[in-house]
C-alpha cells in the first residue's frame, strides 16, 4: 500500500532520494515522484479548473535533481500537460516566472532546502502563491488513490528563467538608486555553499559595479563539499565571516541551497543574522512606512521588540513556520493594519511589496539598495539591544514515544509551574509554547519552550542580559524537565 502522506513536510513534499545512509531508506522513488506529478495535474484540474496546463519544473544543485526532474516530467506529460524545464533555479524564481509572462500556469521546484545531500523534495506554486499544507495533503491523497494517464502526452521544452529573474533585481536597484552601477567601489562577496545561489555574483552584483573578489563555493555541487548551505549553520556562517575579514569586504552574503533564505555579514566580519537581520530590514522598511507592524516568529528577542518600537514600528510575534508568519502578516493587512514584512529568525523573509514571497535574493537586494544609498549598514542597527548570551537547546524525546501528546503535557505542566514560582512570569504576548521571563536575580532573561513543527524535539531558546545567566536559567529548567523519563535530559542540563 502506498503511503505518500508520510512525505508531507509542512507545505512541501520531502523524502530520501539517495540510498546508502544508515536507517534512511529511499522514499522519493521513481514511482512516487511520477505518481505525485500526475496527482499535481489532477489537483490543478479539480482545484484550479485547468483541463490541461503548462508546468515549469526547476531544481537546485542536489545530486538527485536530474533523476527527480525526469520522473516528475514523465508523470506530468503522461497526463497531457506540457513541461518547461528551467534547469538550475532558485525557489523564488519558480514563483516569479508565473508573474512574468513566461508561459507556465504552475511550477514545481525540486529542493529540500538545507537538508543533507541524500534528501530532496518538491515545492509547488500557482500564480497566487505557494500551496498550503492542506493542498499538499490533497495532492498526496490523490497520488495514493492513483491517477489515470491521458491518451494524449504533453510536450517538453527547455527554457531558463534565472537570467530574467536576476535582471529584475538589477533593474530594481538601478531604479531605487538612480545609478547604473551604484555598487561601484564596494567589495561584496557571496557564499553560495555550492547551492543554486552562485548566479547572484555574475548576474546581479557585477552588473551593478561591485567587486566580488573573495566570493566562494559558487559552483553547483549537491554533495556540499565545503559546508552545508544554511545561514543558520555555525560552520557556514564562520566560513563567510572569515572570508569577509580575509578579503576586507564591505559586505558578505550567504544563501541556503535554494535561495529562499539568506544571511549577511558586516564589514567587520560580524554576522548579521537572526535578530540582527530582522532589525536591519525592519529599520529600512520603517524609514519608509512609519508605524508599520513587523511580524516575526516566536523566538525573537526582547531587544528586537524594543528596537522596532524605538524606530516607530510595532513588533508582532507569531508561531514559527514561514507560512505561519506570512499568513499572519497577510491577515493583518486584510484587517487594515500595515504589515510590510513577515520574517523568521531562520532567514525566511517575505515582503508585501514582493508578493509575500520568501526570497533570500530579494531580501539582500533590498539591503544592498540601502548600502548604496547610505554607505554602510552597521549604523542602522547600532542601537539594537543585544543579549550577552543566547542559546538554543534541542531536547530530544526518547524513541517510540507519542512525542506530540507528551510534549503537550510538558508544556501544560510548565505553564502551571511558572505560576507557583515568584521570580518567573509568563510573557505578556505568546503565540507558541510557553515563554517565561526570569527576574534580574535569577538569570535576567527569558526562555521559550515549544514543540518542533515536524520532529520529536522540544526546542528551548534562552537569552540573558548577564554573563552566566543562561546557566542559571538552564539549572531551573533542568530541575523541572528531568522528572519526565521520556525526555533525553542526560548531558543537557
Amino acid at each position: 500500500m502506498k503511503n505518500y502522506l508520510s512525505l508531507k513536510n509542512g507545505t512541501d513534499v520531502r523524502g530520501t532520494a539517495i540510498a546508502g545512509v544508515k536507517d534512511d531508506p529511499v522514499t522519493l522513488t521513481e514511482e512516487a515522484v511520477k505518481d505525485i506529478g500526475m496527482a499535481f495535474c489532477r489537483w490543478l484540474t479539480l482545484e484550479k479548473g485547468f483541463p490541461s496546463a503548462t508546468v515549469a519544473v526547476g531544481h537546485d544543485s542536489r545530486l538527485s535533481a536530474k533523476n527527480i526532474e525526469a520522473w516528475l516530467t514523465e508523470g506530468i506529460v503522461s497526463c497531457g500537460f506540457d513541461v518547461i524545464r528551467t534547469g538550475l533555479s532558485s525557489t523564488p524564481s519558480m514563483f516569479m516566472l508565473l508573474q512574468d509572462g513566461f508561459g507556465a500556469d504552475a511550477s514545481v521546484m525540486i529542493t529540500a532546502s538545507h537538508l543533507p545531500y541524500q534528501k530532496n523534495g518538491l515545492k509547488f506554486f500557482v500564480k497566487d502563491g505557494g500551496l498550503e499544507g492542506s493542498d499538499i495533503e490533497k495532492i498526496l491523497s490523490l497520488a495514493e488513490e492513483g491517477v489515470s494517464p491521458s491518451p494524449k502526452r504533453g510536450k517538453v521544452s527547455d527554457k531558463s528563467y534565472i537570467e530574467t529573474y536576476a535582471h529584475g533585481l538589477v533593474e530594481k536597484v538601478r531604479r531605487e538608486t538612480g545609478k547604473e552601477t551604484p555598487l561601484a567601489g564596494k567589495k561584496i562577496l557571496v557564499d553560495a555553499g555550492n547551492g543554486a545561489g552562485g548566479f547572484y555574483v555574475d548576474l546581479v552584483l557585477k552588473p551593478l559595479g561591485a567587486d566580488t573578489e573573495g566570493s566562494q563555493f559558487l559552483e553547483a555541487d549537491g554533495s556540499f563539499p565545503n559546508h552545508i548551505p544554511n545561514p543558520e549553520n555555525e560552520t557556514a556562517m564562520k566560513s563567510v565571516c572569515d572570508a569577509v575579514k580575509r578579503h576586507k569586504a564591505d559586505f558578505g552574503i550567504i544563501f541556503d541551497t535554494d535561495v529562499d533564505r539568506a544571511g549577511a555579514v558586516s564589514s567587520d566580519g560580524e554576522e548579521i543574522n537572526r535578530n540582527r537581520l530582522i532589525a536591519l530590514i525592519s529599520a529600512i522598511l520603517l524609514e519608509e512606512r512609519a508605524g508599520a507592524t513587523i511580524v516575526t516568529d516566536s523566538v525573537t528577542s526582547d531587544g528586537l521588540s524594543a528596537f522596532i518600537k524605538s524606530h516607530g514600528g510595532i513588533h508582532h510575534r507569531f508561531k514559527r513556520g514561514y507560512k505561519n508568519v506570512i499568513n499572519e502578516s497577510k491577515r493583518l493587512n486584510e484587517a487594515g493594519i500595515d504589515s510590510p514584512l513577515a520574517i523568521e529568525t531562520s532567514g525566511h523573509a517575505a515582503l508585501k511589496e514582493n508578493y509575500f514571497l520568501d526570497d533570500g535574493a530579494y531580501l539582500v537586494t533590498r539591503l544592498l539598495i540601502a548600502l548604496a544609498k547610505k554607505g554602510d549598514l552597521e549604523s542602522l542597527i547600532s542601537d539594537l539591544p543585544e543579549p550577552l548570551e543566547a542559546e538554543e537547546i534541542r531536547l530530544k524525546f526518547k524513541p517510540n514515544t507519542d512525542f506530540k501528546t507528551l510534549g503537550g503535557v510538558v508544556l501544560k505542566d510548565f505553564e502551571a509551574y511558572v505560576k507557583t514560582v515568584p521570580y518567573l512570569s509568563p510573557a505578556a504576548e505568546n503565540h507558541e509554547g510557553v515563554r517565561v521571563n526570569f527576574d534580574k536575580t535569577h538569570g535576567d532573561g527569558w526562555t521559550l519552550i515549544r514543540m518542533s513543527l515536524h520532529e520529536p524535539i522540544m526546542p528551548i531558546n534562552l537569552e540573558s542580559n548577564v554573563r552566566g545567566g543562561n546557566e542559571v536559567m538552564k539549572k531551573e529548567l533542568g530541575a523541572f524537565l528531568k522528572q519526565y523519563d521520556f525526555l533525553e535530559t542526560d548531558g543537557v542540563f
